[in-house]
């Protein structure tokens, strides 16, 4: 069950007129954009699909119009998602403006989980749901006369089309063709804007993309600044790659050599390091030959005189092989 997905997963590279054309068929609805879900009553009412019976539809309001009345169905919608411990984050501030981006990509997650489910949608009846909701009946009545006169316009396009031929065969002065090319612009205009809406998409779903990876960059620099491992050799190497300002291959060339320069020179010091380490044993031992040292003449220091005597007839009997004591 999808929860929580990733800003790369496949999720959210479906394009808006799947998404419009998987809310028209499961709730039943004429929706034409994306963003006219900004309300938070759609996103209740596909939950409900997912999890027939658990939103409570009563409180859910269609007919929502200012910021507060659409908060207070995305209220409803988190209740839902802590029954559900369901833990994905509600960006309301952002839903709410009717930005296209952010209400196509929530839009995508909630796909991507009521298709995880997928628990009796095939049998759910959005009509008689909605019925209990604030505005249901009316969002209902618009999306059928929509739907009726969507069917209507498809019927009579043959038959348009087939009628406008004949009056431009018959009528082929320039006047007539004047009034063609000025209402050429005219009829193109919904593909037009359509293009435009998708281009914008585009743009912001670019954006967002660079805005992710730069993120990443500069935690990869700020760690690189850190003291401890700001003078490595492979610190050196990532830093020439990310300040490099030509793209033609070199800066990863030159960062590799770097690291095989940084690997020599540690090699190189390697001996240094033995002979300091048998330098350091060898003071260690002169140390202890002193501390001996000190240790005796301490021993002899305590001692009193006449047995200082004794020890020193010692030293001299054992010493010469001609005296004896």
């Amino acid at each position: 069950m999808a929860t929580n997905i990733g800003i790369m997963d496949a999720a959210y590279f479906v394009g808006r007129s799947e998404i419009l054309s998987w809310i028209n068929s499961t709730l039943q609805l004429s929706l034409s954009k994306v963003e006219e879900a900004c309300s938070g009553a759609v996103h209740c009412q596909l939950l409900d699909a997912a999890h027939p019976g658990i939103v409570p539809m009563h409180k859910v309001n269609f007919d929502a119009k200012n910021e507060y009345e659409m908060i207070q169905n995305y209220k409803v919608l988190q209740d839902v998602f802590n029954k559900l411990k369901i833990t994905k984050h509600i960006e309301v501030s952002k839903l709410v403006k009717g930005r296209p981006l952010d209400n196509l990509e929530f839009m995508q997650w909630m796909k991507r989980y009521c298709d995880s489910v997928n628990s009796g949608q095939n049998m759910y009846n959005a009509l008689e749901r909605r019925e209990v909701c604030r505005g249901g009946r009316e969002t209902s009545k618009k999306s059928a006369n929509s739907q009726a006169s969507t069917k209507g316009s498809s019927s009579q396009r043959p038959q348009s089309s087939h009628n406008s031929r004949r009056t431009e065969v018959s009528n082929a002065n320039p006047t007539n063709q004047a009034v063609k090319v000025a209402r050429a612009p005219s009829a193109g205009g919904p593909a037009y804007e359509e293009k435009i809406t998708e281009l914008k998409l585009s743009i912001d779903s670019l954006e967002k993309e660079r805005d992710f990876y730069f993120a990443k960059l500069r935690d990869i620099e700020i760690l690189c600044q850190t003291p401890e491992i700001e003078h490595s050799p492979i610190v050196g190497a990532i830093q020439k790659i990310l300040y490099a300002a030509d793209d033609d291959g070199t800066a990863v060339a030159e960062a590799q050599a770097m690291l095989s320069v940084g690997h020599k020179e540690i090699e190189g010091l390697s001996p240094i390091a033995e002979v300091s380490e048998e330098k350091s044993s060898s003071e260690t031992h002169k140390r202890k030959n002193i501390a001996n040292i000190d240790f005796d003449a301490a021993g002899i220091a305590t001692l009193s005189p006449r047995q200082r005597l004794s020890d020193i007839s010692d030293i001299h009997c054992s010493g010469s092989p001609l005296m004896t004591c």
